[in-house]
């Protein structure tokens, strides 16, 4: 359950001691994130890296969370969210460690300094899922936008002030120096994670096997249009976005003639921006609905890349940066509200990991195509691209809008318990066909399969396989929905996984039926010819409850 916001703060995420603690480490760690890309960017120049290898800095950070995310989301929704978090810290330290001595050995090379950064990826790959989702646990829905967008600054206050301070360092002490001040930075963080004691939850039903964890993650975003139209506006979006933080390097070097201050100014610039959207982002929620508040993003990235192309001017290239962090920000955090507010807090983690994946998978690929464009056409070509790329993004939502779904409930709906059977039934015991009995009058057909189409969807999300709707060809009125799962436990989890939105649906359906008794409820082990387990199957109606209100037992 979220934490409750403290009496002096009740509209504000600042409210709950625990959000605040973890926000400040977080600021304090990206920070030190902000002064090591900019380290990591300059000493790939200084090793003499052709654009394409510089703009792969970028790539490298983000390849990881394409890569591992769906891995990362499963165990932040099985495991210990906490413990997660803290062995990413912890992995990120000594990979950051690693890298501070080799570069200060003089032992790194381009594809080395790539191998490093990668390495800290996958640690920002497996921390993340954990981190958003726990943010979900820590505060009332009510106030989620906000702590979301407070994380986007955050991580954008650090962009604002380490790049400066980062560039300083690097001009002053080498890149050594930068990759240390980062593995000191981890040291709060995961200092607050130790003290921290969330409430634990019981444990009621087994944990998911991790391939299993997965797949029902990926099975429950692939049935659910609101986030789906979410992923693709993010991946469209991160391919032309990435054009910013890949390209900046050499917008200094080739565009500016500028050095690592430069760098720096520029980056501190972008983060300003990126602070500024967030701060008014829940201003602008106000008066715009989510898809204006995008699509007006959009627009932002796109000027500001496009001024970018054609200014010779670091000041004049600071506003079209500081226009186009407001832009990446509000983008970024409306995508990842609007996935929080469609998935239910079990499952959470694996939608925003499967966000990050779609969002940082098409930043990496367009860091990659930007390099190649820039290598063969210029770095204001490149520019141009990813500005027409965010326009197009932006037109996408004409026919992909981002939902609202603030006052959609996916609060558990609790009715439903596990029902007393006949025959003893074990966890593994499988696999399970159910059926339901419908009886529907001939004028509520269309209302019926209408109906029906949600509820194979609703279906299909939690668990369920094999879903058909038979009709009896001896008995008109009587329909059959019909379904199976693998295992009496997995039976288990597919009603548990019951949102009180979906109850709407379970409604409809019982309103539809006629006759003197509920819908007809079966549950049936399928066995096969010849099993040495030496019991009769269980018939039917052994196994049914004509009195089921099917709301609490389907």
């Amino acid at each position: 359950m979220a934490a409750q916001p403290s009496p002096e703060s009740p509209q504000s995420p600042f409210g709950v001691p625990v959000f605040r603690a973890v926000w400040l480490a977080s600021v304090t760690s990206n920070f030190g994130g902000m002064i090591q890309s900019v380290g990591a960017a300059w000493m790939m120049i200084a090793l003499g890296a052709s654009a394409q290898l510089i703009a792969l800095v970028s790539a490298s950070v983000t390849l990881p969370i394409m890569l591992f995310a769906l891995v990362a989301g499963a165990i932040a929704d099985n495991r210990d969210r906490r413990r997660v978090m803290l062995a990413a810290q912890m992995f990120m330290m000594a990979a950051s460690a690693t890298l501070s001595i080799f570069a200060l050995l003089g032992w790194l090379t381009p594809w080395l300094l790539l191998g490093f950064t990668f390495l800290i990826g996958c640690g920002i790959a497996f921390h993340s899922p954990a981190w958003q989702a726990s943010v979900g646990d820590m505060v009332p829905r009510a106030v989620l936008p906000a702590a979301v967008a407070y994380n986007s600054m955050g991580f954008n206050i650090a962009r604002s002030l380490g790049p400066a301070v980062g560039g300083a360092l690097v001009a002053i002490a080498g890149a050594a120096s930068a990759f240390a001040v980062n593995t000191l930075s981890y040291i709060g963080l995961i200092a607050v994670l130790l003290r921290w004691r969330p409430p634990e939850t019981p444990q009621l039903l087994p944990r998911e096997r991790l391939g299993d964890a997965v797949a029902t993650g990926l099975r429950y975003v692939l049935m659910s249009p609101h986030i789906l139209s979410v992923l693709a506006r993010a991946f469209v979006f991160g391919i032309a976005a990435s054009a910013i933080t890949a390209l900046m390097p050499l917008m200094v070097r080739d565009l500016l003639g500028g050095g690592p201050l430069t760098y720096g100014l520029l980056l501190g610039a972008f983060g300003a921006g990126a602070v500024a959207g967030a701060l008014g982002s829940g201003r602008l929620r106000q008066v715009w609905q989510t898809e204006q508040l995008v699509r007006t993003a959009m627009l932002s990235i796109a000027t500001g890349c496009a001024i970018c192309a054609v200014s010779p001017w670091v000041p004049l290239t600071m506003a079209a940066l500081f226009l186009a962090g407001s832009g990446w920000v509000l983008a970024l955090s409306s995508f990842n509200v609007s996935v929080q507010l469609s998935a239910p807090r079990w499952v959470v983690a694996r939608a925003l990991a499967q966000f990050q994946m779609v969002a940082f998978g098409g930043m990496a690929i367009g860091s990659w195509l930007f390099g190649w464009i820039t290598t063969h056409h210029g770095v204001a070509a490149a520019l141009f691209t990813a500005a027409i790329g965010q326009l197009a993004a932006a037109a996408l939502g004409r026919w992909l809008p981002v939902p609202r779904l603030a006052h959609v409930d996916l609060d558990p709906s609790d009715l439903w318990s596990e029902p007393q059977t006949l025959v003893p039934v074990e966890p593994r015991s499988g696999p399970v066909v159910v059926t339901l009995h419908y009886r529907i009058a001939d004028v509520d057909i269309p209302q019926f399969l209408t109906t029906m189409i949600e509820r194979r969807r609703i279906r299909t999300r939690d668990g369920a396989r094999g879903w058909t709707l038979l009709r009896d060809l001896g008995d008109p009125l009587l329909w059959i929905e019909r379904y199976h799962v693998p295992t009496w436990i997995e039976y288990v989890r597919h009603n548990k996984r019951r949102t009180k939105a979906d109850l709407a649906n379970v409604e409809a359906l019982w309103a539809l039926h006629i006759g003197p008794d509920k819908p007809l409820v079966f549950r049936m082990l399928e066995e096969h010819g010849g099993s040495p387990s030496g019991q009769r199957s269980p018939s039917p109606r052994e196994l049914a409850d004509p009195n089921t209100d099917p709301s609490r037992s389907t």
